[in-house]
């Protein structure tokens, strides 16, 4: 898996979790976060348990640190701009209000949605796809088709082809 898909899948996570149980100190969840997700950590936590005896935290891997540089952006650029994420998710929401739809759903259309809307480096079709399998890998069997007509209606709106980045042009 690549880089990018488990710094999308990273964010997605993150934004699940801060939806339903929002902190005060970004930062400082944002720290508490990253420190459990990388994979050395989750071996030694999970490992052979030695009560009272202090484990060492191993120090970042260069893929860790990309993982975190990729996603964390993203993770802040959801949030400060939830209100109109989330105001464009609902018009295209017909019939289904945001507080409705499953919590992973909503929180990968807004984190899809802000690459879309906010950022130009990722083509739409790239954004839609990675929505699209991570939408199959973290929700229901139905959730993929579900984040794919969102984006697809979002996608059509926007005023830059879909299968292009700026810079490729």
């Amino acid at each position: 898996m690549g880089t990018r898909r488990q710094a999308r899948e990273r964010a997605v996570q993150f934004l699940f979790q801060y939806d339903h149980n929002p902190q005060m100190d970004l930062d400082g969840a944002l720290g508490h976060f990253w420190l459990h997700q990388r994979p050395a950590v989750i071996d030694m936590i999970e490992g052979r348990s030695n009560w009272g005896e202090e484990k060492e935290i191993p120090p970042p891997t260069v893929d860790d640190l990309a993982v975190r540089s990729f996603a964390e952006p993203l993770v802040r650029g959801v949030l400060e701009n939830r209100d109109v994420i989330d105001a464009e998710l609902q018009r295209l929401a017909a019939n289904w209000d945001l507080h409705r739809m499953a919590g992973v759903d909503r929180n990968i259309l807004r984190l899809a949605a802000h690459e879309m809307l906010q950022r130009d480096d990722v083509p739409p079709v790239v954004v839609i796809n990675e929505a699209v399998d991570i939408a199959k890998k973290f929700s229901t069997d139905d959730s993929g088709k579900f984040v794919n007509g969102i984006l697809d209606k979002l996608a059509a709106q926007l005023d830059r082809p879909a299968r292009t980045t700026p810079e490729a042009s």
